[in-house]
């Protein structure tokens, strides 16, 4: 079971003074250095919030935990994901026949208490509607960064800068078709690790990764210093490995969803067989 763990006050940053006096990383950006120093690769599991259903979906958070994921993305559920494929879709459907918003995917959050870093992840609208306070709200209920979907750097300077004082990390989203300069611009606005979305076209299971992943990775490693993870399109422990080898890590979407809506015990086990993989020599 994975274990309570203390989380920061709504009014401290990403990096905040610790008790030595020093600057203490995020837990997101600790993961993460974690990882590279002991030269494994970084399983970013999505879920969305609520499915299959609030209990069993706590269930789920702290099972994929204990699996091996690293980093958890929970997704809040929304009437109109555009970016979305029909499992995910589905799944945020399904979870607001069962009532859950951003407040009550806070509550699922807190009631984990998940001792590895929490992204949540969302379209803009129901984090807007959430108030003025709601990052200050998610940090307290153990969510370590945000990021939204639908807010592209330089499109909202205003909310950016909300977003920049929330003490969440800022995940960005980097298309395979960014131009370097623009993939810079997006690392220096960005906290946590970059999410490189493989290919074009919305979340969902693909037979195979692109031909020119590799190019593209090789691309954004030039533009940014912060750990890359590849998402879109991995389905199974095959394509993970092969993603993962090109860079620090793998989100897992879709295929979990999907598993996730037949049982928590048939994620957990996905989860696990995508563990090995990485782990793998």
């Amino acid at each position: 079971m994975a274990s309570a763990s203390a989380t920061t006050s709504p009014d401290e940053s990403a990096s905040h003074v610790s008790s030595s006096g020093g600057v203490a990383p995020s837990r997101l950006t600790a993961r993460f250095r974690a990882l590279a120093a002991e030269g494994r690769k970084a399983l970013v599991c999505y879920i969305t919030a609520g499915h299959p259903d609030p209990v069993s979906c706590v269930a789920l958070l702290r099972g994929l935990a204990d699996a091996g994921a690293d980093v958890i993305e929970i997704g809040v559920p929304f009437s109109d994901p555009m970016a979305d494929g029909p499992v995910i879709q589905h799944s945020s459907q399904v979870a607001l026949d069962h009532g859950i918003t951003l407040s009550r995917t806070l509550d699922l959050v807190r009631e984990a208490a998940l001792d590895i870093p929490v992204v949540l992840f969302s379209y803009l609208n129901p984090i807007l509607a959430g108030g003025d306070d709601v990052l200050h709200r998610a940090r307290a209920a153990g969510v370590d960064g945000v990021l939204a979907t639908d807010l592209p750097v330089g499109a909202d300077p205003e909310r950016e800068a909300w977003f920049g004082a929330s003490g969440l990390d800022f995940v960005r989203l980097v298309a395979p078709t960014t131009p370097a300069p623009r993939m810079e611009e997006i690392g220096r606005h960005g906290g946590g690790f970059v999410y490189l979305i493989s290919r074009l076209g919305v979340t969902g299971e693909r037979d195979a990764l692109p031909d020119d992943l590799p190019e593209t990775v090789q691309r954004l490693r030039s533009a940014t210093s912060l750990p890359i993870c590849i998402g879109f399109g991995i389905s199974t422990p095959a394509h993970a490995k092969a993603a993962a080898a090109l860079a620090d890590g793998v989100v897992v979407g879709s295929a979990l969803v999907r598993a996730a809506g037949r049982s928590v015990d048939d994620a957990i086990a996905l989860t696990r067989s995508l563990r090995a993989a990485l782990d793998e020599r």
